[in-house]
């Protein structure tokens, strides 16, 4: 295991230098901007008004606070594993050790998929979110330009991931405090014209529009507006102190994301009717009808949507540098596992697995097609592609801590020795299992819904699941792999 690696130098005697490992570097602070900015971008920047827009004001909360609830309970269920047993390749650690080793092959080839794509298609947004300032300028170039700058950052080593992701996340978490704060003064008509009370509430007579085809839409736009918290269990690995940071992010996290995630929508759907067609033109490429921007722009404030673009470009560079880091370690501890080449297993003396890091960012070079196929067309194509990997992850967790927990308990275990323990067990990991497969299942229910098939639309937004079916059922057939006996979970573990 990578734990074994980093720590079995330490009985080495002078004269015998000590191997490369991973270096445990991050702060209390890194841990929690690292979850909580791998949760605040587009999805709340551009995507919140097409979720008001689809499904009213009331929907939208509604479906933010659902989805926030097992992000609650997703995020304590990886806490207390990654407290436990801190490992750098968390999802196949923890998927091999408490389920199969098929699953945890699976689960970890899955996980870094997800965040490789997530390079390639953060990538091609930043070329699109540029070009408000350069239209004539060239994709193939800012994409090489923002690539170069992401590899630098994982490359110099694990703390010049964390402090670029924790200035990123101030940037983030400073709009937003702004942008609430503006709202509210908006809201009692102190700033930028008359007070607007409840009324946008209450346009048709009700807050929720749409019906429940709408309201399963928004709500798979909320999931992926959360993914990203998970990843601090990836970065517990490199922790200074994971049994004491890792809880206080957790704690800190859930409750900063879910205040800024309701209390914006909440402030969006007072300030702009849902029938405002602006709203339904969110995208990637509309950084002036952001809802963002278009408040700002009604408190009469200079330069909003300039400064939205560079926040929103901030959003995406910060998720596509997340996306590096978190691949490369999964994909470094699969091949301490033997889940992956031996090769990608090397680190450099800075501790850092450079041999991962290339195989990863050479996917994130699928981002040059933008300049071939157009910019926004790539953008939604990866998006969608990787769309479902993201909640095939979550449901991971919540079937890994079920199981861990069970196991825990029948090896003999107290509840006393874990370091932070998960409450509401066992209905907080079943409660997320569920939600998990609603959305998996609930993917892209409106290509069912037309008067034929969308065949392509049920490709991309459900091709991730038969391949991870198949990668685990494949796996486990070839390498004889079944479900490991809850006498027989590895719970070893080391003192970190």
């Amino acid at each position: 295991m990578q734990a074994q690696q980093e720590n079995g130098a330490a009985g080495s005697s002078g004269g015998i230098s000590n191997p490369p490992a991973l270096r445990k570097t991050f702060k209390a602070r890194h841990l929690t901007m690292i979850a909580l900015g791998g949760s605040i971008g587009t999805g709340l920047f551009l995507a919140s008004g097409g979720a008001i827009a689809s499904s009213g004001p009331g929907g939208a909360l509604l479906a933010y606070l659902a989805v926030g609830i097992m992000v609650y309970f997703l995020m304590t269920s990886l806490g207390e594993m990654a407290t436990y047993m801190p490992d750098s390749g968390s999802f196949s650690t923890y998927g091999t050790r408490f389920i199969s080793p098929a699953f945890g092959f699976a689960i970890g080839w899955n996980f870094w998929y997800n965040w490789a794509v997530t390079i390639a298609a953060e990538l091609a947004a930043a070329t699109v979110i540029i070009k408000y300032w350069f239209p004539d300028s060239n994709s193939t170039l800012w994409s090489l330009l923002f690539l170069l700058l992401m590899f630098g950052l994982n490359a110099l080593s694990s703390r010049g991931y964390g402090e670029s992701e924790y200035w990123f996340a101030i940037i983030k978490i400073a709009t937003v405090i702004i942008f609430l704060a503006v709202g509210v003064l908006m809201i009692f008509g102190i700033l930028g014209g008359d007070a607007v009370g409840l009324s946008n509430f209450q346009l048709g007579g009700s807050s929720f529009h749409g019906g429940f085809f709408a309201f399963v839409g928004v709500f798979m736009a909320a999931g992926f507006s959360f993914q990203g918290t998970e990843l601090v269990g990836v970065a517990a690995g490199e922790s200074e102190n994971p049994r004491r940071n890792v809880p206080r992010a957790i704690r800190q996290v859930f409750w900063r994301i879910l205040i800024f995630y309701i209390f914006a929508i909440l402030v969006i759907g007072l300030l702009i009717p849902y029938t405002n067609p602006d709203l339904l033109r969110g995208g990637i490429d509309e950084i002036g009808v952001s809802p963002f921007t278009i408040i700002f722009d009604k408190a009469g404030l200079a330069f909003a949507a300039s400064v939205m673009n560079a926040v929103i470009l901030s959003s995406v560079l910060s998720a596509g540098n997340s996306g590096m880091y978190a691949a490369t370690r999964v994909l470094y501890a699969m091949a301490k596992d033997g889940m992956a080449p031996r090769s990608l297993g090397k680190l450099s003396r800075r501790g850092v697995p450079v041999g991962a890091l290339l195989v990863t960012t050479a996917v994130g070079m699928l981002a040059f097609l933008a300049s071939f196929f157009g910019d926004g067309a790539v953008y939604n194509w990866l998006l969608n592609a990787s769309g479902m990997c993201g909640f095939i992850n979550w449901l991971g967790i919540a079937v890994c801590h079920y199981r861990f927990r069970r196991a825990f308990l029948k090896q003999g275990h107290a509840l006393s020795e874990l370091p932070y323990r998960a409450r509401w067990f066992p209905f907080g990991p079943i409660f997320a299992l569920v939600l998990c497969v609603v959305a998996v299942l609930g993917q892209n229910l409106g290509a069912f819904t037309g008067a034929s098939i969308d065949w392509y639309g049920v490709l991309v937004s459900y091709v991730s699941l038969p391949l991870f079916l198949l990668v685990w059922l494949g796996y486990g057939f070839f390498r004889k792999s079944k479900l490991v006996p809850l006498e027989e979970c590895d719970l070893s573990t080391h003192e970190a």
